[in-house]
């Protein structure tokens, strides 16, 4: 017999069928799931990151996984997340701030929501009606009005799911979904899954801004391609997502 005991720590014991089971201590079996999943564990529906106390406790994992990191990850950041929105309204926004600065993407929000006095941002049904040519008035380009008519289209044939829905789905099916939408690029749906849904595992390879400042943390003499960064980022997974927050916090501080 094993003299010494074997401790578990309670959030770590599953029901049958690799369940969570039972989980008495405050927030129930959703805690417990959360506390897998910063752990590399997903059981169920995607985790998500939902408060600085979940970015620093997934940090500190972090640190023992790659302890080049440490300085970076040990800097103060200013972390929240960006929910409430719909998936709908979320891709609408990007699409009008894309290469714009943010007060003139939010002058022609604006002037573009003026259009629908009783709505926050237009019914689907409704901006399909609008002409091309007020919305070419409100300051959207030609490009952008395809966009934004296309993810109204998308969204009432159900590609666009609803925000329900969209707290189910995997970063690959949403990934899939959205960037089959015009104008919607992997950039932008990584944007969302990061700030709006707070998803544990996202690295956009293809941001400069994060290639740069990896190059600076990890000591290296040009900035990485995106093919080296998918490589480089492989040993931070299932907390990409905090190594990109803590990245770009580094380079912005």
């Amino acid at each position: 017999m094993n003299p010494i005991p074997l401790i578990i720590p309670c959030h770590r014991v599953l029901a049958s069928g690799n369940q969570p089971g039972g989980f008495s201590a405050h927030g129930g079996v959703t805690t417990k799931a959360r506390l897998l999943a910063i752990e590399g564990v997903t059981l169920g529906s995607p985790i998500t990151i939902k408060s600085k106390k979940d970015l620093l406790r997934a940090a500190s994992l972090l640190k023992k996984k790659d302890p080049c990191l440490v300085d970076c990850l040990d800097r103060p950041i200013d972390f929240h997340l960006r929910p409430g929105h719909s998936p709908y309204a979320t891709l609408i926004e990007a699409v009008v701030h894309q290469q714009l600065s943010p007060k003139a993407a939010s002058t022609i929000l604006g002037r573009v929501m003026d259009l629908y006095p009783c709505q926050k941002i237009p019914d689907p049904a409704e901006l399909l009606k609008t002409r091309d040519e007020l919305l070419r008035k409100a300051g959207l380009s030609k490009a952008k009005i395809k966009a934004v008519k296309d993810i109204a289209v998308k969204t009432l044939d159900g590609t666009v799911p609803s925000s329900k829905e969209i707290l189910r789905l995997s970063n690959e099916e949403i990934i899939k979904r959205l960037t089959s939408i015009y104008g919607v690029g992997l950039w932008t749906v990584e944007m969302m899954l990061i700030f709006n849904l707070g998803r544990l595992d996202v690295f956009p390879i293809g941001d400069y801004a994060l290639r740069k400042s990896m190059s600076e943390v990890l000591g290296l003499k040009e900035v990485p391609t995106p093919k080296q960064v998918a490589a480089l980022s492989e040993l931070w997974r299932p907390y990409r997502t905090v190594a990109s927050l803590y990245l770009w916090n580094t380079i912005n501080s």
